[in-house]
C-alpha cells in the first residue's frame, strides 16, 4: 500500500492517478494520521452475446461530425469574415 499526504494530493496527483491505474489502494496522511484510502473504481463490464445488440451498441459509441465536412469550410469562412472583415484571403 502506497502512501500520500494532502499536500502531495494537491502537487503531485499525477503521482496518483499512476497508482490508481495501476489498480493501487493509496493511504491518504493528513497531520501524520492515516485519514483515508483511495481506491480504484470497480470497472463493470457489459458481455453482449446477440451480434446485432454489439453492432448497435458499436453505432451509438462511434462519433459523429455535426457539421459535414462540405459545410466546414463555407462556415469557417464566414466565421473569419464576421470577426475580422473581409480582407482575409
Amino acid at each position: 500500500m502506497e502512501y500520500i499526504t494532502t499536500t502531495q494530493l494537491r502537487t503531485n496527483s499525477s503521482q496518483l492517478v499512476k497508482s490508481l491505474k495501476r489498480g493501487g489502494t493509496v493511504s491518504l496522511i493528513h497531520r501524520s494520521k492515516v485519514i483515508g484510502a483511495i481506491k480504484p473504481a470497480q470497472a463493470s463490464f457489459v458481455t453482449i452475446t446477440d451480434i446485432a445488440d454489439f453492432r448497435k451498441a458499436l453505432h451509438a459509441a462511434k462519433p459523429r461530425k455535426l457539421i459535414p465536412k462540405s459545410q466546414r469550410e463555407k462556415i469557417y469562412r464566414k466565421r473569419l469574415e464576421e470577426k475580422y472583415g473581409k480582407g482575409i484571403s
